[in-house]
């Protein structure tokens, strides 16, 4: 068994082997052979390599509370203090074999997709640049760490997504993205000075323990959760945020499956996860709303898509909602479960596009058509993803996402909050409907431009071995379990806030207990509820807590075996309706489209989001900048203006009477002086017979001065 040390180095080493790959390529590449892809290659292969040590470690070990922690001051100022620190634990151990497997493979892919591009080296730079920021997001131990990273993934996906930064599309996709998770990471670092000022540290564990304590609690906790979470609403692009995620697809194949799946958009989801304790009810139930409304709206845009890669992209945003949903139905094990196969099988269907694209260089479905025997590695590895993606049982979307729907079924039977789950069972049946319109539109059918079918053919290996490698994962990755049943339950559970308080010796506010109330994670071991007043017996809350906990495992139940029977049906369902409309042909799409023009407009405007934002947000913000500009120009310009003008007139009337006045009293002496000197010195003659005359002349006047007088 690896020692603790053992596992932090290699948790080191996995942080610091993109970082040097970056190093390397960036100021090197040109000059190494392949202009040193082997590079980024094969040290992403070491860090999966170790990846893989510490994920067989905590398998080992097989406690989800079990962690292993260091950190050393940072900085020091008396009485602000800052500690950087890494944290390795079952969920960070799960995180970063998703990090490392999806990088390795997007790394492995690029060398052939990205062949013969004038900037392949830069390109190799990138992405070990944006894992290394991930990997700082999945090991930081503490909001300020985190908060740094966060802000570094945000700078690597500005590259990645204008990495064409020659295309107008490519330049306004990153800076659109860059901007709007702008506005979410504000609420994210008010949500973290909230917390820091209130607690006074800046540790996850030490923060739970305050909470659970009471130090933070009531309105200001909730609105505190709220601005953390915008954090997520700009990372993982939930509404109204969402706007940028498309887009992006202006990047490079490989960057978009990255991103999607296992880097930026992930970062939201395991943040919310990673810090659950520190969301309040009221915060929770909004993480909970949006998304779920996330999850539909979203999954709705892609039934009108015909862009392959942003077919896609509203499958990830749907995907997304889900987990924030599970997150905010109090279920952040299920939502980093179905984060974990969603990476597999999400990334598989962006490098199985980007093979598609390869192929006929068009991203256009309608240009597209009976490829399944031009590329039937693509086709065959495309279908295992989409069967995945559309909670098929048996493969490992299915059991991630039943998950959350029994959690969130169950939260409505306990709440009456039921909306989420009737938009997210309608999202489960909208997904298989537009993914196997992707598939007979791309795979079967007749070519629709010949020209490009006849040009056609399989992707290189460097391309295929890492398709086939995540089929494989999107098969097996969920191991035909739950995630309270399977192995994920080795790696996560909910947090023993009531262990991390006694650890870290913060008592609770008065004689209250662990209290989760309606949000407590239902039917995946959480603590049972209660409050103890004043002179109550506990073995009485104890058995109430009993009571309670049985009552809440039978919900759990009946809520997931309803729910499986549900996603099931919804995924038959729309799979026929896609194989009946698309493959047979029975629905003359045109004229439905034609029939419901304005539905379908507003699908493909997406809502009309960015129209709406072009005509209140981007207007209301240039002119607060102009105000601001004017305010700087007149107001802040005119005092420093005004302030040099009245410093130079002052200084100009110091000048004239320093001229004037004191030079020329100093002078006007030094003239009277000097001219009297001149004027003794021409009587001091040395001759005698001038000085008697001098003499003489004296006595003369001093006579008749006296003779007057």
């Amino acid at each position: 068994m690896m020692s603790d040390n053992a596992i932090l180095y290699s948790a080191l080493a996995i942080l610091g082997l993109p970082l040097l790959s970056y190093v390397l390529i960036f100021f090197f590449g040109k000059k190494l052979p392949r202009q040193g892809d082997f590079i980024g290659v094969g040290f992403m292969g070491i860090a999966q390599l170790l990846a893989i040590r510490i994920f067989i470690a905590f398998w080992k070990i097989g406690d989800p509370s079990y962690r292993v922690e260091k950190a050393f001051t940072w900085l020091d100022l008396g009485g602000f203090r800052i500690d950087a620190g890494i944290l390795v634990d079952g969920m960070t151990a799960v995180m970063l074999m998703v990090v490392c497997i999806v990088s390795f493979l997007v790394h492995l892919y690029s060398v052939g997709y990205m062949h013969g591009d004038s900037r392949y080296d830069r390109f190799f730079a990138f992405l070990g640049f944006f894992t290394f920021s991930m990997m700082g997001v999945v090991l930081a131990n503490n909001l300020f760490f985190l908060y740094v990273f966060w802000e570094l993934v945000g700078l690597s996906s500005y590259l990645l997504i204008g990495f064409y930064f020659y295309k107008d599309s490519a330049a306004n996709a990153n800076k659109k993205a860059f901007l709007t998770n702008r506005v979410g990471d504000w609420g994210f670092w008010v949500g973290i000075l909230v917390f820091f000022t209130v607690t006074g540290t800046l540790n996850y564990f030490e923060l739970f323990a305050h909470v659970h304590a009471g130090t933070i609690k009531g309105t200001l906790l909730g609105w505190a959760g709220v601005a953390l979470f915008m954090g997520c609403v700009g990372k993982s692009a939930q509404m109204p945020l969402h706007i940028w995620l498309p887009d992006a697809m202006e990047g490079p194949t490989p960057v978009s499956a990255l991103i999607h799946a296992a880097t930026m958009v992930a970062a939201g989801v395991y943040m919310v996860a990673r810090l659950a304790p520190l969301f309040g009810a009221d915060a929770m139930m909004v993480i909970l709303y949006v998304g779920a409304i996330t999850a539909f709206i979203t999954s709705t845009i892609a039934l009108v898509k015909t862009d392959i890669k942003r077919v896609l992209a509203f499958s990830t945003l749907s995907q997304l909602g889900y987990m924030v949903m599970a997150l905010g139905a109090g279920d952040p094990t299920n939502a980093m479960f179905h984060l974990t196969t969603h990476a597999m099988f999400k990334a598989l269907l962006f490098l199985a596009a980007g093979s598609v694209i390869h192929a006929v260089h068009s991203q256009e479905m309608p240009d597209m058509g009976g490829l399944r025997k031009k590329l039937p590695i693509t086709f065959v590895t495309m279908l295992i993803g989409t069967l995945a993606l559309s909670g098929v049982p048996f493969f490992a979307g299915f059991y991630s996402k039943d998950g959350i729907l029994g959690s969130t079924l169950a939260f409505g039977m306990t709440s009456g909050h039921y909306l989420p789950f009737i938009l997210g069972i309608t999202a489960a049946a909208i997904t298989p409907f537009y993914m196997f319109r992707l598939i007979f539109m791309t795979f079967f059918g007749k070519p629709q431009i010949q020209e490009k079918y006849d040009h056609a053919h399989e992707s290189p290996l460097s391309m295929t071995i890492p398709l086939m490698t995540l089929a494989v994962l999107s098969i097996i990755a969920a191991g035909w379990q739950t995630a309270d049943k399977g192995w994920f339950a080795k790696f996560a559970a909910p947090y023993d806030v009531t262990a991390i308080s006694a650890e870290f010796n913060i008592e609770g506010a008065g004689d209250q207990l662990v209290v989760h109330d309606e949000h407590a994670q239902v039917g995946h071991d959480a603590e049972t509820t209660v409050e103890v007043a004043h002179g109550e017996e506990h073995g009485s809350a104890d058995a109430h807590g009993a009571e309670a906990h049985g009552e809440h495992h039978d919900v759990a139940h009946t809520a997931h075996v309803r729910a499986m029977v549900m996603s099931i049906s919804m995924a038959l369902l729309g799979i026929t309706l896609s194989w009946w409309v698309y493959y047979r042909k029975k629905v003359n799409t045109a004229a439905l489209q034609e029939k419901y023009h304005g539905a379908y407009t507003v699908l493909q405007h997406m809502y009309y989001f960015d129209e709406l934002y072009h005509a209140t947000v981007y207007p209301f913000t240039l002119w607060v900048a102009s105000v601001c500009a004017a305010f700087d120009r007149i107001v802040i310009d005119g005092i420093v203006n005004g302030t040099g003008y009245l410093t130079r007139m002052v200084s100009w009337i110091s000048g004239l009477i320093d001229n004037y006045f004191v030079d020329g009293a100093v002078n006007g002496v030094a003239a009277v002086f000097q001219g009297a000197g001149e004027g003794f010195r021409r009587i001091q003659t040395g001759r005698i017979q001038t000085y008697l005359a001098y003499v003489s002349a004296s006595v003369l006047i001093l006579v008749l001065v006296y003779r007057v007088l």
